[in-house]
């Protein structure tokens, strides 16, 4: 099915406003974050432990480093590393 042009398509209606919380998700985030420590501590404890499988150990020290300092960036790039072309 072919997509319509920008300018046939009828403009979005309903839905949150742009930048308004989700308020549905809300009470769950609020929640989780009670077993924040707790799932932290769990996490060191994984990437720690010489009995846990390398595969959880390295996904444990990526959980910490990601909470901790954020996701790092990714770059984009198109073919040979070179610019995406659209």
């Amino acid at each position: 099915m072919a997509k319509r042009s920008a300018a046939l398509r009828k403009p979005k209606t309903g839905g949150r406003q742009a930048g308004a919380p989700n308020k549905a998700q809300s009470p769950l985030k609020d929640a989780a974050r009670v077993y924040t420590l707790d799932a932290l501590r769990v996490l060191v404890a994984i990437m720690r432990s010489r009995k846990s499988l390398d595969m959880a150990r390295v996904a444990a020290a990526i959980a910490v480093l990601d909470r901790g300092h954020g996701k790092p960036a990714q770059m984009h790039v198109g073919d040979e590393g070179g610019p995406i072309h659209v």
